[in-house]
């Protein structure tokens, strides 16, 4: 069985967020995974877990973790999602991305099983893409023997199908209002959702954040006695720090030793996923026998490869730099704003902006377009996509010079006319923007002298 035929037959099946018209909404529930699970021989049970729940964060915070755990000597598999290009991306082990093979031959024992239990009556039909991949990722992992995982949650927590795990550590991420169709529409209802990652006397790794979403992780780790770990020692004070367009740099003291922490990702918002990262990794030192020391937390910092969060790639003089950042909710916004506006030196800029349609268009077009001189938008290649006429729409009231383009290739092309080479074109708006315009990045026309490291 091929790739490619795993590829396509993955991609029929049905997606989680999207309701086709006249279908009812998908239900969200977990005993179809732990049935699948348990017909693949529970591969999730062979290593350990660490579950990452959160709106913003998660997955930088989820990289950066297994980058640490993999310079202290550990092999370590990594889930996330979305994927920026290829849904490989989602699931590596020690950095590596799965290759094709493995990804054919775990897929199709996912389907396979899962036919048999559609047969036996055991499942009511086939499980989601997402449900698939994750059982790719389980299955994966226990091939390769890895002694940790690293599960970024899809959405929410409570119902997702990575929390079928028994975390040795559960971490939250800074929360916010996202996905309240799902989740609920209140940041009580929604941090209740995260909270599900939460086990009867486990830990949690967080930071203090809105105090609506601290009472309601406090109540919920009250109910289950569970101990909190705070990640603020390990958030540095504003006149320690060293952050750019392009990294985070300061002296950090971790488990009584002095470390410079020298992180890739960029912005100030990153100082927060860093601590959790940190903080969760003493945690597996302290009371989990992890041999991990001040030196692989450095090492693992520096090392970490998280693309598209307030990525630039250069111009080389030949036509302006572009920023990529998936930023796709209001607290995103506000990061890629506030990023913006410090390396903001007067040179011309454009956005390049697409999202998704249960996204808060008006708010996001507040937030980011009064800073550009010019603003193109574009739909996406999803059923999910705000039409462009919405998205020109809101442009238009906030006062924006607004271009519509019929695609996103076509937006990048219309954004380097109107962008000088001294100026910048930030993209942004969706995961699925930004990956698509990514990969066109780096080929022709597109590509500048560098390339894109993948």
């Amino acid at each position: 069985m091929s790739y490619a035929l795993a590829i396509e037959r993955l991609a029929a099946l049905g997606q989680e967020l999207y309701t086709p018209p006249g279908q009812p909404r998908r239900k969200f529930e977990l005993a179809d995974m732990r049935a699948l699970m348990t017909a693949l021989g529970e591969p999730q049970t062979r290593y350990r877990s660490i579950l990452v729940a959160g709106t913003n964060g998660k997955g930088s915070t989820s990289s950066t973790l297994a980058s640490i755990l993999v310079q202290s000597g550990y092999r370590t598999g990594l889930y996330t999602s979305p994927h920026l290009s290829r849904v490989n991306e989602r699931v590596q082990v020690d950095g590596f991305t799965i290759p094709d093979e493995d990804f054919a031959a775990s897929f199709f024992r996912v389907e396979k099983a899962s036919e048999r239990l559609v047969q036996q009556g055991t499942l009511g039909g086939l499980p989601s893409f997402f449900e698939t991949v994750t059982a790719i990722a389980f299955d994966y992992f226990a091939s390769r023997q890895v002694h940790t995982a690293v599960l970024e949650v899809g959405m929410g927590g409570r119902l997702d199908a990575t929390n079928i795990v028994e975390p040795l550590v559960s971490v939250i991420t800074d929360i916010s209002l996202d996905h309240m169709e799902w989740l609920g529409s209140t940041l009580r209802e929604i941090t209740g959702e995260k909270a599900g990652i939460l086990r009867p006397n486990g830990v949690m790794v967080t930071l203090p954040q809105h105090p609506e979403a601290n009472d309601a992780l406090g109540k919920a780790a009250v109910a289950l006695n569970v101990r909190g770990v705070n990640a603020a020692t390990y958030v540095p004070s504003r006149d320690q720090t060293e952050h750019s367009s392009t990294h985070n740099r300061y002296p950090l003291v971790v488990m009584q030793e002095l470390i410079e922490v020298d992180s890739p990702l960029a912005g100030a918002h990153q100082q927060r996923n860093l601590a959790l990262a940190i903080a969760t990794a003493a945690e597996l030192r302290n009371n989990y026998s992890y041999n991990i020391t001040p030196d692989s937390i450095a090492r693992g910092i520096r090392h970490t490869v998280w693309p598209a969060r307030l990525e630039q790639i250069p111009g080389n003089g030949q036509r302006a730099n572009v920023l990529l950042d998936v930023g796709h909710n209001p607290a995103g916004a506000w990061a890629l704003r506030a990023a913006v506006s410090q390396i903001d030196d007067g040179k011309p800029m454009t956005v390049v902006f697409g999202c998704l349609n249960d996204k808060p268009v008006r708010e996001l077009a507040q937030i980011l377009f009064p800073l550009f001189g010019h603003v193109i938008v574009t739909p996406l290649d999803s059923p999910r996509s705000t039409p462009v006429e919405v998205l020109a729409a809101a442009g238009a009231e906030t006062g924006a010079d607004v271009r519509t383009a019929q695609n996103p290739e076509e937006a990048l092309k219309l954004a380097f006319e109107l962008t000088p080479s001294e100026g910048l074109i930030v993209v942004t708006g969706s995961l699925f923007l930004v990956g698509q315009l990514r990969e066109k990045l780096a080929s022709p026309p597109f590509a500048a002298t560098e390339t894109i490291r993948a």
